[in-house]
């Protein structure tokens, strides 16, 4: 038995679910905290807990780099390494073949990295992938792919795809099944529906525990990115979870969980934190602006997190202009509570059978901005 994925509740196509894995269960629709080197960033994992995260993502390439996965696993794995009891999900590796495209070469076998640490080789394979998440214990395994990059013609992408789909079959009799352990694959092809669609039947075919879908939040917008999910979603089971992979802002998550998508992570809440920048239920604040300098309030009076209940614009406004590291605690804090809630209220609005009212509230509340709120 692998992870196990109960669906609960659903409003059209949006999902209200709960995945069950070694190290205990999240609710869905969830977002990831990403801690690329096993730690988010400026957080603590109590404070992680507070903020109402129950799954945390890490990333294969960078902890096989630095401290090195057998070192971890003489250690005791990932999650006593780095203090998170609860489900941990790894990317395989397949970003940063992307991502790194100056530092690698792609082979049939896999591929060849120099280090952006040190410029020493290292082979990534979709066998040495997994290998890497297992000695990581991680809950929840991600298959090796290409992620595709944009833009991209259609037998570039088509050559990636099914490059990948054949480490996915790789990945796949690489993973050892085990309890309360999963392993997903993504769907790749790039903005082209007849290629997102052979690549959603392949895996299929091969079976995985979840469903990814890569490549998107890449540069080609949200239009293109929700008009890819509107072709691919419903081409995935219906009892196993979906992920979006690298999404993203407030908008794209609302969006593509009612398109159906139960699952997602990136850096954007807590690398705005660290420039200053704030998601709030009126849009995103900067709070470096002069108009904070003398504002007594906080940045939401509706946010339970520290940044909001003990402390006013002013205070973070002077933190940041100071470069007092405080600032950047606070403002991360701050984001990743701001997107936990919105989860939240996005589980409560499925439960509820209410989510077009949330949805149009969410965006009535966007549109009128920060400003319009509190005023210049």
């Amino acid at each position: 038995m692998s992870t196990g994925f109960t669906l609960l509740k659903t409003d059209r196509q949006a999902r209200r679910g709960r995945v069950e894995t070694a190290h205990g269960a999240f609710d869905t629709p969830a977002f990831m905290p990403v801690g690329t080197a096993a730690t988010v960033k400026a957080m603590t994992p109590q404070a992680l807990i507070d903020c109402g995260a129950q799954i945390v993502l890490s990333n294969t390439y960078h902890l096989m780099l630095r401290p090195g996965a057998e070192r971890v696993a003489k250690l005791g794995g990932l999650h006593r390494f780095m203090n998170w009891q609860g489900p941990i999900l790894t990317d395989s590796g397949g970003f940063q073949v992307m991502s790194l495209s100056g530092l690698r070469k792609i082979t049939e076998q896999g591929v060849t990295f120099k280090s952006h640490l040190d410029g020493s080789a290292h082979e990534l394979s979709p066998e040495r992938s997994i290998e890497i998440q297992n000695l990581l214990d991680a809950d929840i395994t991600m298959c090796f792919d290409e992620c595709t990059p944009f833009p991209a013609s259609f037998e570039t992408a088509k050559t990636s795809m099914e490059l990948s789909m054949r480490w996915a079959e790789r990945s796949r009799q690489a993973f050892q099944n085990r309890a309360g352990y999963g392993l997903f694959g993504i769907v790749q092809g790039s903005v082209y529906p007849e290629l997102r669609a052979q690549s959603a039947l392949a895996l299929k075919a091969i079976g995985f525990d979840g469903y990814a879908v890569g490549g998107l939040a890449v540069g080609e917008g949200q239009e293109a990115m929700f008009e890819t999910l509107d072709v691919t979603v419903p081409l995935l089971p219906q009892d196993n979870p979906r992920y979006l992979m690298g999404v993203g802002k407030p908008a794209d998550i609302v969006g593509a969980v009612e398109r159906g998508i139960d699952m997602f992570d990136c850096v954007i809440p807590t690398r705005s934190g660290r420039t200053a920048q704030a998601f709030t239920r009126f849009g995103q604040v900067n709070i470096r602006n002069a108009r904070h300098a003398e504002d007594p309030r906080p940045l939401d009076e509706a946010c339970r997190c520290p940044a909001c209940r003990d402390h006013s614009r002013a205070y973070l406004h002077h933190l940041v202009k100071s470069e007092e590291i405080l600032g950047l605690m606070l403002l991360t804090w701050h984001n990743l509570a701001y997107y936990q809630d919105l989860m939240q209220g996005l589980r409560d609005a499925i439960s509820e059978q209410r989510l077009e009212a949330f949805v149009l509230q969410f965006k009535a509340d966007q549109a009128n901005g920060d400003i319009g709120i509190y005023g210049a």
